[in-house]
């Protein structure tokens, strides 16, 4: 199978005209030569003899007549799942999430919650390309027709140069480039906030909104922001920096360095520190043997309190939700988005988290913007940045991002 049309340098017209017609497949699902004629503006013989090179190269597939109620019946064609593969890698604190989509986008293979300490330090680095190497090597799908490799990280990522500022930055060379000679595949980096908005646009909660915001509440917090139907990465691809409003007067640090950062306040670390603070003030909470022990609490732990009905862990979730809502409020006045949906691990307590910031929406946004927009808990849950990771790196090589 050739591959050469999908790192065509730029002015080469039919690899372009390629692309796109992949990518209309991608967006609208099968169709006839007809319909792609009528997308693309282009004549009959061109498109026919474009999809008969994509057939050649093993990217379409033909499949048979359409059922017309009179007439000559055309040809439906559509993508071939097995042309080729995408890795997505979902780096979080504790964890990675690591899985393969085939070319329509469909999990092959997921595996979640692989153990793994995000540190800055190249011993991290090489784990987790070892992680990477070792789940391809486990897969069915031959090397080589892999396409690509998308990798999540959160903080300061530059998906353009391949710079993670954030986590792995020891040398001048970019970070995608360092894994890609390490994995000997085409490498893409991305913020994890923005992937996950990405996945849930794809295939998650979205049903035709184009203008969006995803927030991600986990242990540290972030937004991914679609404009019409684009990803919005700023100059640097440094957008999303929500957890770093200054927004309080208080004398907490956060591990951006500065004080009073929303972060502060409104994530799952904030939600960690307070749910300490009050036990040693005389709160009880079913995670005291834990606390006691000096043993680490991490986020899925909190997650699980609050589903067991932990009261303490609840109002500390239900203040933080409060403080969420009136910065959320904010975006939405600024961005009179469609559709907030709100995802990371925090949300996987749904509408615990979902109504005080409703409340504090309803409370804080001016009422036409709110009439306008809804706000969804994460269809994905806990696959939303490993399936952006997958479909982003399908879109970067094919040229849709």
């Amino acid at each position: 199978m050739s591959t050469d049309f999908l790192i065509a340098v730029e002015g080469n017209r039919t690899a372009a005209l390629k692309k796109k017609i992949i990518h209309y497949y991608i967006a609208n699902g099968d169709a006839t030569i007809a319909d792609l004629c009528k997308e693309m503006d282009l004549s009959i013989p061109t498109v026919t003899k474009l999809v008969g090179e994509l057939l050649e190269e093993g990217y379409i597939l033909d499949f048979g007549k359409q059922e017309t109620s009179g007439g000559r019946k055309p040809n439906i064609y559509g993508l071939n799942p097995e042309s080729g593969y995408f890795i997505g890698v979902d780096v979080r604190r504790d964890s990675i999430n690591i899985a393969v989509v085939d070319f329509k986008g469909k999990f092959i293979s997921v595996e979640d919650e692989v153990p793994f300490t995000l540190e800055n330090t190249p011993a991290a680095l090489e784990n987790l390309c070892v992680i990477i190497d070792e789940f391809i090597g486990s897969l069915k799908v031959s090397r080589d027709k892999i396409l690509s490799v998308g990798i999540n990280i959160t903080g300061r990522v530059n998906p353009i140069s391949g710079y993670s500022y954030s986590f792995f930055y020891f040398e001048e060379k970019p970070l995608s480039l360092i894994i890609e000679e390490r994995l000997k595949l085409k490498v893409y980096i991305e913020n994890d906030t923005r992937a996950m908005a990405y996945g849930e646009y794809m295939k998650g909660a979205v049903k035709g909104e184009k203008n969006l915001i995803f927030v991600n509440i986990s242990w540290g917090l972030g937004v991914g922001i679609i404009l019409d139907g684009k990803l919005y990465y700023g100059k640097s691809g440094f957008s999303g920096e929500f957890g770093h409003f200054c927004l309080y007067d208080n004398e907490i640090i956060c591990h951006c360095g500065k004080k009073g950062c929303l972060e502060t306040e409104a994530s799952g670390s904030a939600l960690h520190r307070m749910l300490i603070e009050r036990y040693k003030e005389g709160s009880s909470t079913i995670l005291a043997d834990k606390i006691n022990s000096g043993a680490e609490i991490t986020l899925n732990d909190l997650i699980d309190a609050i589903q067991k009905e932990d009261v303490l862990s609840i109002e500390i979730l239900e203040h933080i939700g409060t403080n969420l809502g009136k910065a959320i409020a904010g975006l939405m006045n600024i961005f009179n988005p469609e559709l907030v949906i709100l995802g990371g691990g925090l949300s996987l307590t749904d509408e615990y988290i979902r109504l005080p910031i409703k409340s504090a929406v309803r409370k804080y946004s001016l009422n036409l913007v709110n009439q306008d927009t809804e706000i969804k808990i994460s269809k994905l849950g806990d696959h939303a940045g490993v399936l952006g990771a997958c479909l982003l790196s399908r879109g970067k090589i094919l040229g849709m991002i």
